[in-house]
């Protein structure tokens, strides 16, 4: 239930070499998607994730990246 991946456009791509770990993509989240992993490094959660591509707005390094969904999601 609540499951949004399916129709997104884009969807963020987190680039864990460029990634500093400031966790603005997980503060700035409207739907909680981005998780803290054990590392500190962040990853996005694409069952639920709407691909509106605030966290890559809002990360300062560029770590963040939206690529186009392929498939049904793309359409």
């Amino acid at each position: 239930m609540g499951k949004t991946g399916s129709w997104r456009v884009f969807r963020p791509v987190v680039d864990r070499l460029k990634c500093v770990k400031c966790l603005r993509c997980w503060v700035f989240c409207p739907e909680g998607v981005v998780r803290r992993e054990e590392d500190g490094t962040v990853s996005i959660d694409y069952e639920y994730c709407k691909g509106c591509g605030i966290c890559a707005a809002e990360c300062k390094v560029k770590a963040i990246t939206l690529v186009r969904e392929e498939g049904d999601g793309g359409k």
